[in-house]
């Protein structure tokens, strides 16, 4: 009996867990297109450290959270930033210019 409660709450963490929001802090990149119309831009992650610092990633296309400015963001700039994903949509929550 108790390893069927425990099975039973190991499953239902799991279900509450899988349906949350996922979050990503503090990523580091290189913002490659803004779209103010429809409040998205795309960055291209930077790895940190130097075992595979060269190589070329593609770009990520983020929507923007609502009450997050893109007004001093440029194409080229290169920027930390914060991101979740809920319902397979990835958001811009936050970001700082470098």
């Amino acid at each position: 009996m108790k390893l069927a409660k425990f099975v039973l709450v190991g499953t239902a963490t799991l279900m509450v867990a899988g349906s949350a929001a996922f979050a990503e802090e503090d990523q580091t990149g290189q913002v490659t297109k803004i779209n103010r119309l429809n409040n998205t831009v795309a960055i291209r992650p930077i790895q940190s450290g130097t075992v595979g610092a060269n190589s070329a990633s593609t770009e990520q296309e983020f929507k923007v959270k609502d009450g997050v400015s893109l007004e001093d963001l440029h194409a080229g700039n290169r920027i930390t930033y914060s991101v979740t994903e809920t319902g397979g949509t990835r958001t811009l929550t936050k970001f700082k210019k470098q």
